[in-house]
């Protein structure tokens, strides 16, 4: 079987920045173990998978290198680009129905693609027993000043310094395995001309760091949107490769917008 298979680096002004997706348009859908190992093989955070159900209407999916996940921002973002830009290009908006329900995405006419997705709202989160030193001495620094819970553990720091600093997951991965999660969240206030800056990272799901990550900025939103009083917010994932985001609240939805840039178009064999 012969399949189109699009790579694009979401949240990008041009490749080899943002964070790259594999695309993979079918007509029906491939039996989950062989989408998982095509996944694997790409060895990208996200592979997305979509099926066309109706004129601007798509079921998506993704896997990391690991496995299923329920939400994943930059993926459909990239998804919605490859619609917009080949699949579809007369439309002006497109909607995929996903396991974290239906996840929206406007077309831009700067090229910025405005994506809606469900809000997570953290709350304070203890943990065991000196949870915030265990997640500090795992990346190699000090204790967060606070750890929130929901989809993902998030760990605050008010020094912006220390997020920019942290050299990677460490031993983050037995950490977040203690609580039943397998993603984090560190986050921090913004320097410059950012409101804050994040790093995420996922080793349990083959993603040490992610380089710009959707669905973080699902809680990343609301919390500093609360906390800094904005309802629009600049953000910056300062992973290695990096990428910016525009995020507003909305209610129980986070909306973010970025650009994206094609990077390879190829065939696959399976």
């Amino acid at each position: 079987m012969k399949l189109k298979m699009w790579q694009v680096d979401a949240f990008a002004a041009k490749p080899l920045e943002g964070n790259p997706a594999a695309l993979v348009p079918l007509e029906t859908w491939l039996d989950a173990a062989l989408m998982q190992k095509i996944a694997n093989e790409n060895n990208l955070a996200e592979t997305a998978f979509f099926v066309k159900t109706a004129p601007g209407k798509y079921d998506l999916r993704w896997f990391t290198p690991e496995g299923e996940v329920d939400l994943c921002g930059h993926a459909t973002l990239a998804s919605a680009w490859l619609v917009f830009d080949t699949i579809d290009p007369e439309l002006k908006a497109v909607s995929f129905e996903t396991r974290s329900g239906t996840l929206s995405v406007e077309r831009g006419r700067d090229g910025r693609h405005v994506m809606s997705m469900p809000s997570d709202f953290v709350s304070p989160f203890e943990g065991p027993k000196d949870f915030a030193k265990q997640i500090g001495d795992a990346l190699g620094a000090t204790a967060p000043d606070e750890v929130l819970k929901d989809r993902y553990v998030m760990a605050v720091w008010s020094d912006p310094k220390i997020v920019r600093g942290l050299k990677g997951a460490g031993e983050i991965a037995r950490v977040l395995r203690s609580v039943n999660s397998w993603g984090l969240i560190a986050t921090a206030p913004g320097d410059g001309e950012y409101d804050f800056i994040s790093r995420f990272f996922a080793p349990d799901k083959g993603v040490p760091e992610d380089p710009v990550t959707g669905s973080a900025h699902c809680a990343l939103t609301p919390f500093w949107a609360k906390r800094l009083g904005k309802k629009t917010l600049k953000a910056r994932q300062v992973s290695p490769r990096g990428g910016d985001l525009i995020c507003t609240q909305d209610g129980t939805r986070t909306v973010l917008s970025g650009p994206c840039a094609l990077y390879m178009t190829a065939e696959i064999f399976v």
